[in-house]
């Protein structure tokens, strides 16, 4: 992080708009202007959905006031060995380019797992099974990128490895298909020899546009064999020991996900997608709408407007949504919520509780999975808060190298123990109180406990927001209302609500309102969640 972008950068602002597309740079820039005093107009779409908000310290709720949704992650022995959605050879495809022509990740390996707990057989097996996986080429169990280069980057090899030979050796763990459909392998001869059918011709003829088109296996192989030559290309372009960084917006990367992926699907059965539903996968977004982005960036203007003018108690969340609601609007404005006085990240005196078990977990883990991870610090200085400041990890390089590996329980830290954990450039601080427990869950490292963000609702008592027509906070108005604030157009249908003394009429109207204040504060509990780009895709060995 550039400490030049530090708090007194972000002070020289009257007002800060966010258009981000990742939660760890939402949550820094939340945290920043949180330190700044300066206001924030949060933003995001996905597809036909949108919504802007305004994010004011002391007044409304922050970014993290609200859980938001887990990353999705996948075993690693079901993207290598036993894939069953195409996310998953999507996921794979994407360690492939990396294992291939970027940087080698001992956690993005491609080969079959030999250590499947699912697929162990008896160790008089192995060495036949270990034969079975040579034959037809000879390929040793070598590193990916080490194999690929003894080729040249040969397609044709590097085809038949992927899809033939190593189908082949996962098809010799048949306990792995004992209740799946095994994987069917691809020879390169076979695929060339290949005819296409009517319903192909058909699909590249037809008016459909070339990204949305679903290609068959030899055309995909042909792709797969083109890309591989011209990524070859590119990273010799660049020189011994250099690597070539993925990117949803380069076509010979999109090309070699986009085949290799797509071949992978057709070996394990499974319906083959397009490139643009892969790059939309591949690249963890949402395709963008150029009209539900105009819309948002409308909107974000005119809340600027209102903090511009001074009156940031007008400023509104709104909603955008794709169908119309009860009242036939697609835009939902709603009153901004109060912070959450139990938020870790803007209370008075941010405190968490993490439970953990002071005997294993490490000073490393603390810093990477919990410090920065679960609370998205950027530079922590950790110390124990115990009127002796003990550093545990300091943001200073190699200050606190050696303490890396010690156990937490080697600083005297037991249950109850509190730990302060600072970061300057954030202006943040947060006390965490640590909860000692032998009784996690296997695999389990930590949790976070007691009143945060993931634990706390609004309280039973405290009164929901209602929604917002017009900019009036009385939602039984009609639309046609005289309201005060009426400076900008939230409503993109209005009819006329006049006053009936039809029963029938005035219960519908009562249930339709009833209904669309529902919606206000359960899209405001939930919809923030759609909106929010998918971080990166997890593999878990």
């Amino acid at each position: 992080m550039n400490p030049d972008y530090n708090v007194e950068f972000f002070r020289q602002f009257t007002l800060v708009m966010n258009a981000l597309d990742n939660r760890a740079a939402r949550n820094h820039v939340n945290r920043m202007c949180l330190a700044a005093d300066v206001p924030l107009i949060e933003s995001g779409t996905a597809g036909y959905l949108g919504q802007v908000t305004v994010i004011k310290k002391g007044v409304t709720e922050c970014y993290e006031c609200h859980p938001k949704p887990t990353q999705k992650t996948f075993p690693g022995c079901t993207i290598r060995n036993t894939p069953s959605e195409p996310i998953h050879c999507i996921v794979w495809a994407k360690y492939l380019f990396n294992q291939l022509f970027g940087e080698e990740d001992a956690d993005q390996e491609v080969s079959p797992d030999r250590a499947d707990p699912e697929a162990a057989w008896e160790p008089a097996e192995a060495e036949a099974r270990a034969r079975a996986s040579n034959e037809d080429g000879e390929i040793k169990r070598v590193s990916t990128k080490e194999w690929a280069k003894s080729t040249g980057y040969d397609p044709v090899k590097l085809f038949t490895k992927l899809f033939k030979d190593d189908i082949r050796y996962l098809l010799t763990m048949d306990k792995l298909w004992r209740k799946r459909k095994p994987p069917v392998p691809l020879d390169w001869a076979e695929v060339q020899n290949q005819e296409k059918n009517v319903s192909d011709q058909q699909n590249e003829s037809s008016s459909v546009l070339k990204d949305q088109q679903v290609l068959d296996v030899k055309s995909y192989a042909h792709l797969f064999s083109k890309s591989v030559e011209t990524l070859r290309l590119h990273l010799a372009e660049k020189g011994d020991g250099a690597e070539l960084i993925w990117d949803k917006d380069d076509p010979s990367a999109m090309d070699f996900v986009t085949s290799a992926a797509n071949l992978r699907m057709h070996v394990f059965s499974m319906n083959m997608k397009s490139r643009f539903d892969i790059k939309s996968m591949a690249g963890n977004i949402i395709p963008a709408i150029a009209t539900t982005n105009a819309v948002i960036a409308g909107l974000i203007v005119l809340e600027g407007l209102k903090i511009l003018s001074g009156k940031i108690d007008q400023c509104r969340t709104i909603f955008l949504n794709k169908q119309p609601n009860p009242k036939k609007k697609l835009l939902v404005p709603c009153a901004l919520d109060p912070p959450n006085p139990n938020c870790y990240v803007c209370a008075s005196k941010p405190e968490v509780t993490v439970k953990l078990n002071v005997h294993k977990v490490t000073v490393l883990t603390l810093q990477d999975k919990i410090v920065k991870e679960k609370f998205a610090m950027v530079a922590p200085d950790v110390q124990i808060d115990d009127g002796k400041g003990t550093i545990l990890i300091s943001s200073e390089e190699g200050e606190t190298e050696a303490n890396n590996h010690r156990k937490l329980s080697d600083f005297g830290i037991r249950n109850g123990t509190r730990l302060q954990a600072d970061d300057f450039l954030q202006d943040y601080t947060l006390l965490i109180n640590v909860l000692h427990s032998e009784d996690l869950e296997k695999d389990v490292e930590f949790e976070v406990v007691g009143d945060t963000p993931e634990n706390v609702g609004p309280k039973p008592s405290e009164p929901t927001s209602k929604n917002i027509t017009n900019g009036s906070d009385d939602g039984a108005q009609p639309s046609t209302s005289t309201a005060p604030d009426q400076d900008d157009l939230l409503i993109i249908d209005s009819e006329d609500e006049g006053h009936s003394s039809n029963v029938d009429d005035m219960e519908d109207k009562s249930r339709k309102r009833k209904l669309e204040d529902k919606e206000c504060i359960s899209t405001k509990r939930v919809r923030i969640e759609q909106t929010e780009e998918q971080d990166e895709i997890i593999a878990l060995d």
